[in-house]
């Protein structure tokens, strides 16, 4: 089944069609962070590292497309310090990763997958693991997350899209 999802999810516009859009649109109206019960594409997710137990949370995060616009300046400077459009040395991945951890504070960033887009806006689903759950503490392969030295890990660039970032590419370390 999990070949089929990622066969699908390849090209999520022709292989859902409506559903898609309609999707979108009801994802539109929901707040910027949003939690999930189940993530969008468990195939992707469980390669990531996601686990159906406790101690681990799914989060969908809307990011905007688009490069950030800063405030128009009330006069007395130069032109050349009046730009307004300033593009980000990371991905909106990583803002996603970064703007869930700000809201779970308790928790800490797994990893995370893009799950959908429109005109304006981006989602990205990110997975999230409880520091201090004991399900989590004794998982061979999210157990790292407990450590101290894992703590804020997403802001050091230290999950997969800020690897990228800083690119190291797709090496495989766990902090």
């Amino acid at each position: 089944m999990h070949k089929y999802l990622q066969e699908m999810w390849r090209k999520p516009k022709t292989a859902l069609g409506e559903a898609y859009k309609q999707r979108m649109a009801s994802w539109r109206g929901q707040p910027t962070l949003t939690r999930v019960v189940h993530p969008t594409r468990p195939d992707r997710a469980r390669r990531l590292g996601y686990k159906a137990k406790q101690g681990f949370a799914v989060v969908r995060v809307r990011v905007k497309k688009g490069s950030r616009k800063t405030p128009k300046h009330a006069g007395g400077r130069r032109p050349a310090r009046a730009g307004r459009f300033f593009t980000l040395n990371k991905s909106k991945q990583q803002v996603a990763e970064e703007k869930a951890a700000r809201r779970y504070s308790n928790m800490e960033v797994l990893n995370s997958y893009w799950a959908g887009e429109d005109g304006s806006c981006e989602w990205f689903e990110v997975i999230l693991v409880d520091r201090v759950h004991p399900s989590v503490a004794a998982d061979k392969t999210a157990g790292f997350a407990t450590l101290s030295k894992s703590r804020g890990r997403v802001f050091r660039g230290l999950t997969a899209s800020g690897r990228r970032a800083r690119g190291l590419k797709n090496r495989a370390k766990t902090n």
